[in-house]
């Protein structure tokens, strides 16, 4: 089965609200989209981060980079809510202050680090909640 690929705004919707709550300025939603995929032949991936490369940006005359989250929908959406919010916040890691088309490695984005900001954003959005 050939993978489809399909608009995710829920996916969008929540990385912005995550992405509002920790105070990350650098991501800029206008140069990222979600995508939900279905039929894809990986086994373990849950999602993934693409990025348009620098070459590519500027033969496209554009000027800041464009990265795009996948979620593999098979994976993904069978997980509960507090694992898909992690799966989010590890994808939108890998995206460097710097938008130009790079990643931050995985000596970085780790499940360590995922988990501490996943548990600093539980923290602020309850702390939201009491104000």
């Amino acid at each position: 089965m050939p993978i489809k690929y399909h608009d995710a705004p829920d996916l969008r919707e929540r990385a912005e609200e995550i992405v509002n709550i920790m105070g990350w300025p650098h991501l800029d939603f206008e140069h990222i989209g979600f995508l939900r995929s279905t039929g894809s032949a990986a086994r373990r991936t849950i999602a993934r981060c693409h990025a348009l490369g620098k070459a590519m940006r500027i033969a496209m005359g554009r000027k800041k980079g464009f990265y795009l989250v996948e979620v593999i929908s098979e994976r993904f959406d069978k997980l509960p809510m507090e694992e898909q919010d992690k799966v989010i916040i590890h994808e939108l890691m890998h995206i460097p202050k710097a938008f130009g088309g790079g990643f931050i490695h995985h000596n970085v984005v780790n499940d360590r680090n995922v988990k501490k900001i996943y548990h600093e954003y539980l923290k602020k959005k309850l702390e939201r909640r009491w104000l």
